[in-house]
Formats: C-alpha cells, structure tokens, sequence
C-alpha cells in the first residue's frame, strides 16, 4: 500500500516502528452528489484544518460500528449503511494512521456540531480550506468518479466510411 507522507519535513513521532492507528472515515454523501466536510476542533492537532468527519477504533470494533458511535457522538446523527470505499495509509508527524473511507448515503437526525467544530458541504472544486492532508486523495477519487461519470454519459461518435 502506498503510503501519503504528510509535512514530510516534520520529525515523525514514535519514530519508524510507530504502530499504525485504525480510522474510521464517514464520506456522507447527498443525492445532489454535495459531501459533508467538517472542520478539526480547537486544541487537536491540525486544529481549524477540514476533513471527513470520523474516528479512531476502540478495541474489538469494525470499521462500521466505529463510524456509526463517531458520527453520533461527533454531529449528532445515524446512520444507515456504511459502504467501504477505500483505505488509505498516510503518515502524520504526530502518528501513522490508516484511513477507512465509507460512503453513507442516508442518516437520520440533523447535524450537530457537538465538538464546536464547523461543517459545510462542498462539492468540486471544494471552497474550504485548509484541508487535511489525508482528504486530499478523496476530493482526487471524487473527480475521477465525476470523469468517468461524463465519459460514461457523453455521446459516442460513430465515424462512417
């Protein structure tokens, strides 16, 4: 798996042996194709950067029942299904962590920033920044969806001899 070195200037903490740390990551995604972006909260590390809501895994939970207790507990919502989308490993300065991307396509309750984070829905090109390092290979995965999308829907040419 490649691996998305984050400010690769920085010292990384824990050094190479660091473990790597399971995330849950929720893409919510409206009908309209509009995503949910919310902000880090005051006093976490990359503190006002904008991200895919989600969290670490508690000993003994899936990728699943992480993302469902995370996105309660941070903006107030459940969740139906979560779909696995993509795993990707990124390194931080502050730790090495292993991001499980999910798409949801239906909740229910309304958002609730219940860390004093903000949230904005975003779409291509995303208006919001800063952005974290680890939700740039999504906005990536989301233009290529888009690009095939459109070749999909264009018009095939026929050339007649």
């Amino acid at each position: 798996m490649k691996v998305l070195v984050a400010d690769a200037e920085r010292p990384r903490e824990g050094g190479a042996d660091r473990a790597v740390v399971d995330v849950a990551v929720g893409v919510l995604v409206r009908a309209n194709g509009d995503f949910l972006l919310t902000s880090r909260p005051a006093g976490k590390v990359y503190e006002g950067y904008w991200e895919f809501p989600g969290g670490k895994l508690e000993a003994g939970e899936t990728v699943e029942h992480a993302l469902r207790r995370e996105l309660h507990e941070e903006i107030g919502i459940t969740i139906d299904a979560a779909h696995p989308w993509k795993v990707e490993l990124v390194d931080y300065p502050h730790a090495l962590v292993r991001l499980n991307f999910c798409k949801v396509f239906h909740w229910a309750g309304e958002l609730h920033m219940r860390e004093g984070q903000q949230c904005a829905w975003q779409r291509l090109p995303v208006e919001v920044q800063p952005v974290l390092p680890g939700t740039l290979p999504v906005l990536t995965w989301f233009a290529e969806e888009q690009r095939l999308t459109q070749a999909t829907l264009s018009p095939v040419s026929l050339k007649t001899s």
